[in-house]
């Protein structure tokens, strides 16, 4: 299957899901009036809303290259990662909102019967399948939308259970553990977000890879027999993929279509790492004296 197939199968999957999960839960909530049910029928509408945006956007992301886009459509990934952390902070503001005024109000009625724990306990298994489904994907296809989902969808299952404590305290006496529940459900729901956006502005500002990345593509460069060293490497995310450039030293007395030869087969080498886009050699004869002290560098080689 390829990465535009993958995508746009479980965007539609994680769609259909949250907007079964919204409507179970909202039709709980209106026979229970359980403020956390309530609380988690807002986050499944939030999830169906962003669930929306990032099925439209894996569709444009997934577009080959084009007159317009060379590398692709892939760069705008973690745009959509960011549409997916406002709807999650929109949808923690709600949360907070409600439970807080039914704080304020006065006595917190909770309605009896196994409804809403059973209704709640579902969508955290829901959640929890859907969570291993799109975390598998975002790493096989190294995508920041999907990854980003997956982490909501993690977060959900805690908050799922938050809500569920909840609804099982104040049925057994203790009414105020419902809307302190939701607030419970709220934090998970805007720590989501913050996490969303750090990841994601990684890809916007051109953020490095991490550090074992970096140290597979030193050393596909140094593999090479004829490589005597190497300098200068920079290795930094344009959107969710990575560009790499990169100097390599070897004997001054190398000809042209030998130093060719080596730079090409560098250059094929690092590219073969999967999140690798873009890869730019320069080729020094090691005479010329050009080698500076790298400390990053030789600390990735050991």
């Amino acid at each position: 299957m390829s990465r535009r197939q993958a995508l746009r199968r479980v965007g539609l999957l994680v769609f259909v899901a949250n907007l079964g999960l919204f409507a179970a839960k909202a039709v709980v909530w209106r026979a229970t009036g359980s403020l956390a049910v309530g609380s988690e029928a807002a986050n499944s509408l939030a999830d169906a809303a962003y669930s929306a945006v990032v099925l439209v956007g894996l569709y444009l992301t997934t577009r080959p290259p084009d007159r317009e886009h060379p590398h692709g459509h892939e760069r705008i990934e973690p745009f959509i990662g960011l549409a997916v952390a406002a709807g999650i902070f929109l949808a923690g503001g709600a949360v907070a909102y409600n439970a807080v005024t039914t704080l304020l109000s006065g006595p917190v009625v909770v309605a009896r019967g196994p409804v809403a724990g059973l209704v709640l306990a579902g969508g955290a298994v829901v959640k929890f399948g859907l969570y291993r489904v799109v975390l598998r994907a975002a790493e096989q296809r190294n995508s920041p939308a999907l990854r980003a989902t997956a982490l909501d969808n993690r977060n959900d299952i805690l908050a799922a259970g938050a809500a569920l404590a909840g609804v099982l305290g104040a049925q057994a006496g203790i009414p105020l553990l419902d809307p302190l529940a939701a607030l419970a459900v709220s934090a998970a729901v805007v720590y989501t977000g913050v996490e969303v956006v750090r990841d994601n502005l990684t890809y916007l500002v051109g953020g490095a890879p991490p550090e074992e990345l970096r140290t597979a593509i030193l050393r596909r460069a140094l593999a090479h027999p004829d490589v005597e060293g190497a300098h200068d490497v920079v290795a930094h995310y344009v959107g969710p993929e990575i560009d790499v450039s990169l100097h390599i030293e070897v004997e001054g007395t190398t000809s042209l279509a030998e130093a060719h030869d080596i730079e090409t087969a560098v250059v094929e080498s690092i590219r073969a790492l999967p999140e690798v886009d873009d890869v730019f050699v320069h080729v020094d004869p090691k005479e010329l004296g050009e080698w500076k002290r790298d400390d990053e560098t030789e600390r990735l080689a050991r």
